[in-house]
């Protein structure tokens, strides 16, 4: 009998150290088991203007969680208050604050797209455009102190947000153009073409769509120094590069893109040549003649085209004239039963003969050329929005409170300088 008693007075002795140091609360709910909720968990309840209240005096007692989730209960309750926008917009910046980024990008979406009219709302653009810049440069969300996460992916949601919500806004050009830097950054050419597009089609009289014109022959020029298959990339390029010069001809990058041309031009030359050589040494003399004229026709005066001359007037003399000219072009017979493509019956009567010439020869394999020129519109990122606001937290309960002049984004803050 003592002993059940002394473990009794143990029990209750711990209860009440236990809830001495730990100030939890027990919820009761009616047909329901007592809950133990932590502190901070507790639901917070009230009209607009006491939530409003707990989260101003939470925030001055440094508890940014309780403010946070008064801030948070207060547009959940009352969504059509008056102090809902100035409460979200509250909860977003202090999101910020502790470095949840993400939650703060889509607290302040949710400002933009559900309070239109807000106060904020321009300041919310700007803090969104601010936090995908930082995801741009490479920051990633961390789950417990772990960074995790595509950043890039991240960049790219934020800034489409930016241009869905605010699609004549100052920020709008710029993040359209850093969702093509996202996804070249990730090698996703095709998205980034698209959204460089976009740039030039929708915002041409912006600064920075002579710098999205710049990449959109990038990515093509690029594509053609990395051995592509696309026959069209270097046509791309040039196109893009000579658009570039029509529209912007006193761009700092002007320089780079006539460069550009010009290596261009003469990779062009030199695969021609290639091309030509491999036929050549194949005895495909007929295909090589073809090439060496064209390389004839692309740089006239260089050293390969004077090669080419010099190599076309020796196969004349080797094979004839005759055997030079393009074949005349004849209707297909067609296939007779169990007969091999022509591919299988060029290989079984062997080598061409000299004087011989085969159009149908494979081409060679596309090399490959690691000696790109910058990429210009690619130097390291630069922050365009401004830096939070720093200030105290306000204590007016009133949501229609004008921003302070000294945290607006001023005009040459939000300009979207070249990359």
């Amino acid at each position: 009998m003592h002993l059940v008693i002394r473990t009794f007075l143990v029990f209750v002795a711990a209860a009440f150290v236990f809830s001495e140091s730990v100030a939890a609360a027990i919820v009761f709910k009616p047909g329901k088991k007592p809950d133990f909720v932590m502190p901070g968990e507790e639901e917070i309840s009230g009209n607009a203007a006491e939530l409003f209240q707990i989260a101003q005096t939470a925030e001055k007692e440094g508890d940014i969680k309780r403010a946070i989730k008064a801030y948070r209960s207060l547009v959940k309750r009352h969504p059509k208050d008056a102090l809902a926008p100035g409460a979200l917009y509250r909860a977003a910046q202090l999101y910020e604050e502790e470095h949840e980024y993400l939650k703060a990008a889509e607290s302040f979406v949710k400002l933009v797209e559900k309070y239109p009219s807000s106060p904020h709302f321009d300041e919310a653009i700007e803090a969104q455009f601010r936090i995908g810049e930082m995801y741009l440069g490479g920051k990633k969300k961390k789950v417990l102190g772990i960074p995790f996460g595509n950043s890039l992916d991240n960049a790219v949601t934020i800034f489409a947000a930016v241009v869905r919500t605010a699609p004549y806004g100052k920020y709008t050009a710029r993040a359209q153009f850093n969702i093509g830097l996202a996804r070249e950054k990730q090698g996703a050419s095709e998205a980034a073409i698209q959204a460089y597009q976009a740039v030039v089609d929708k915002f041409p009289d912006e600064p920075i769509a002579a710098d999205a014109q710049y990449q959109l022959g990038y990515i093509w020029f690029k594509a053609t120094r990395t051995g592509t298959q696309d026959a069209a990339a270097a046509s791309n390029a040039n196109t893009a590069f000579q658009d570039f010069l029509f529209r912007h001809p006193n761009s700092e990058k002007a320089a780079q893109a006539r460069k550009n041309l010009e290596l261009l031009e003469h990779k062009q030359t030199t695969n021609s040549y290639e091309v030509a050589k491999f036929y050549d040494k194949q005895k495909y003399y007929r295909a090589a003649v073809m090439y060496y004229n064209e390389v004839i026709r692309q740089q006239p005066g260089s050293t390969e085209s004077d090669r080419a001359k010099k190599r076309i007037d020796q196969l004349r003399v080797k094979v004839g004239d005759a055997a030079l000219q393009p074949a005349p072009v004849t209707a297909q017979a067609p296939k007779k039963k169990g007969s091999s493509p022509s591919g299988n019956r060029t290989a079984e009567r062997g080598p061409a003969a000299p004087g011989s010439a085969n159009d149908q020869a494979p081409l060679p394999s596309p090399d490959t050329d690691v000696s790109l020129p910058p990429p210009a519109s690619l130097s390291p990122d630069t922050t365009t929005a401004p830096e939070p606001p720093s200030a105290p937290p306000s204590t007016n309960t009133s949501s229609d409170a004008s921003p302070d002049p000294e945290t607006s984004a001023s005009p040459e803050a939000s300009a979207s300088p070249a990359p």
